[in-house]
């Protein structure tokens, strides 16, 4: 079962930051993530959303592949990519995986314009390496599906004060 964990930041750059931190820490197996985002409250109001996986793209390049492919059959291979780019982008970006996008922006209405939040899925992690690394990143939790004593130890990490990890290796 995967837990998700909203966390408010002043700029989009500090989420970023901690996103990639999340990422290095994916890449030595410390935690795996199922998604993470981070939504944009503009100072027009608007909401963006930067997603980690831009699905209409990859959708346009296989699209292109399979039209060009399709199209060399019928001697038509310009023809058939356009109409395979057109298509796989359309169904990209028809395509949501992870978080669901109009939860996102509901949350990230709350904002202020400027800041950013941080949506990470979290499908498993080792807590007290994760939380030491994210030690004094800053940051407002703003939702999280964790227990009690989870969610405290991550406010703690997040504020740069040291707090009990549970002691379960994996969560």
């Amino acid at each position: 079962m995967a837990d998700l964990v909203v966390i408010a930041f002043p700029t989009e750059e500090k989420a970023e930051e901690v996103r990639q931190r999340l990422l290095a820490l994916q890449n030595e197996y410390l935690i795996e993530l199922g998604d993470a985002v981070i939504a944009v409250k503009r100072p027009d109001g608007h909401v963006k959303l930067n997603q980690l996986v831009n699905t209409t793209a990859i959708g346009a390049v296989s699209g292109t592949f399979w039209g060009t492919l399709i199209g060399l059959i019928f001697l038509m291979p310009l023809a058939g990519a356009a109409i395979g780019a057109a298509s796989g982008a359309i169904s990209g970006a028809l395509t949501d995986t992870g978080i669901n996008d109009k939860f996102m922006k509901e949350v990230a209405e709350s904002l202020q314009p400027g800041n950013a939040a941080l949506f990470v899925l979290v499908r498993k992690f080792t807590a007290d390496k994760v939380l030491a690394d994210l030690e004094g990143v800053g940051g407002t939790v703003l939702r999280t599906s964790f227990d009690h004593t989870q969610e405290e130890a991550l406010r703690a990490a997040l504020a740069g004060v040291k707090a009990a990890v549970p002691d379960a290796p994996q969560v």
